[in-house]
């Protein structure tokens, strides 16, 4: 199961708070036997990685990600899809380490 919220602007760390009571609340009420915890996941318009990664949100199984309320240029577009593999192999690397 999987706790979509859609925020609308900034990412803000009392997000964390609503949504664990939301996945608390589907664990207690909508898991079934052998389903595994449910996750979150909040959409917010901008978000401070650090932030999130204090938070360690991950941790509880809730991610955040950005959307985008306009396209990027074809020039800004390929250099996220460039730099996307190397955050994220960083990412895992860390997480390794912990």
């Amino acid at each position: 199961m999987i706790a979509v919220e859609l925020k609308l602007g900034t990412f803000q760390a009392r997000y964390k708070g609503q949504i664990e009571l939301y996945l608390k609340w589907l664990n207690k009420n909508e898991r079934k036997e052998g389903e595994e915890m449910p996750i979150g996941l909040i959409l917010c318009a901008e978000s401070s990685k650090e932030q999130v990664e204090l938070l360690e949100m991950h941790k509880d199984g809730i991610m955040v990600a950005e959307y985008w309320t306009e396209l990027p240029s074809k020039k800004e577009m390929e250099k996220k899809l460039h730099i996307a593999p190397i955050e994220a192999r960083e990412h895992f690397e860390r997480q390794q380490l912990l």
